[in-house]
């Protein structure tokens, strides 16, 4: 396997991938449609070929193989951001269901060509829908239960995907993560949002009462499974990576806080103090959490990154104090 697509690779998980990619002297292909998601500077010194269009656009993906001899397509382009998916859902209906079904149907035309050829989906914890703290940590065998239109409309596509390697014959392998974080996220997610407005001194929100319970796991040991996945993964299999690492939003916040008042402390007062509660999230689930024996155990994977505390600091260091260093 040398000649990879990277879909989506100009957003933050898919970047991460591709610089994996480049460290093991691989062929490096991006497609991406250059949403707002995407950050061009996310993939400097990475060797690669780009092509701007979107995972829909059925010719001009179907030349991409044929004319770069694809060996494998890894499938990050998605919309992935649930108040957006709230909001507008129309567009997250479009991108992660109609225009992926679209990928596949290429895909499976291009494996008549290549009997080698592999896809591999990447997906979300969130189609599983929610856990009390009761509950055991999901696993590849969770029923599917989404809440929001995006976790529906992944759920979705993770279904399609199914279909094509089950009905069709398709070479492929769905992965399911827990929250990722780690550097070049998106300003709209979580953590770089809370630091940012922890230096411009703005209100840090949290919806209703914050002990809503994620599992993070770092985007470099994501991408470490997901590489696993593809060399290693089984054909029809789903794998699940997540972080071993439960923490509620309120838990974040309040590190983010600890770390910045240690780093940049406030003229005036702690971080903490800027914390406000607004109304909660409609169909807010309460908690994920991962069980990645099934990976760990057939493919290998392990988590190599620092504690959660420590990778924040990390992140506020490399991307947000780089001139106080």
């Amino acid at each position: 396997m040398k000649n990879i697509l990277v879909t989506g690779g100009y957003g933050f998980i898919g970047s991460h991938f591709c610089h994996l990619l480049n460290e093991k002297n691989l062929n490096i292909f991006v497609l991406d449609s250059l949403t707002y998601a995407a950050n061009v500077e996310n993939l400097n010194g990475v060797n690669h070929k780009f092509f701007q269009c979107s995972i829909g656009n059925k010719e001009f993906v179907s030349h991409i193989l044929r004319e770069n001899d694809i060996d494998a397509v890894v499938n990050f382009a998605a919309e992935s951001h649930v108040d957006n998916s709230i909001s507008n859902p129309d567009i997250f209906i479009q991108t992660n269901i109609v225009e992926t079904h679209k990928l596949l149907q290429v895909c499976l035309k291009f494996q008549e060509t290549k009997s080698n050829f592999r896809f591999l989906h990447v997906s979300t914890d969130e189609v599983f829908g929610d856990l009390s703290l009761e509950d055991p940590k999901f696993t590849e065998n969770t029923p599917y239960k989404p809440s929001s239109p995006y976790s529906a409309s992944k759920a979705g596509s993770d279904h399609l995907v199914h279909a094509y390697i089950r009905t069709f014959g398709l070479n492929g392998v769905i992965t399911n993560c827990s929250n990722n974080y780690g550097a070049m996220q998106n300003k709209e997610k979580l953590i770089p949002k809370i630091i940012s407005r922890c230096l411009n001194e703005q209100s840090l929100t949290i919806y209703g009462t914050g002990q809503n319970i994620r599992d993070w796991i770092h985007v470099q040991d994501h991408c470490t499974g997901i590489f696993l996945a593809l060399t290693k993964g089984t054909r029809g299999e789903s794998y699940c990576f997540g972080g071993n690492c439960e923490l509620s939003v309120a838990d974040v916040i309040h590190t983010i806080c600890r770390v910045m008042n240690r780093l940049k402390p406030r003229n005036s007062g702690l971080y903490e103090d800027l914390i406000i509660k607004i109304e909660d999230r409609k169909g807010h689930d309460f908690r994920y959490a991962i069980d990645d024996s099934k990976a760990q155990t057939q493919l290998g994977f392990a988590r190599k990154n620092q504690t959660f505390e420590e990778n924040i600091e990390e992140i506020i260091m490399r991307e947000f104090l780089v001139d106080e260093k």
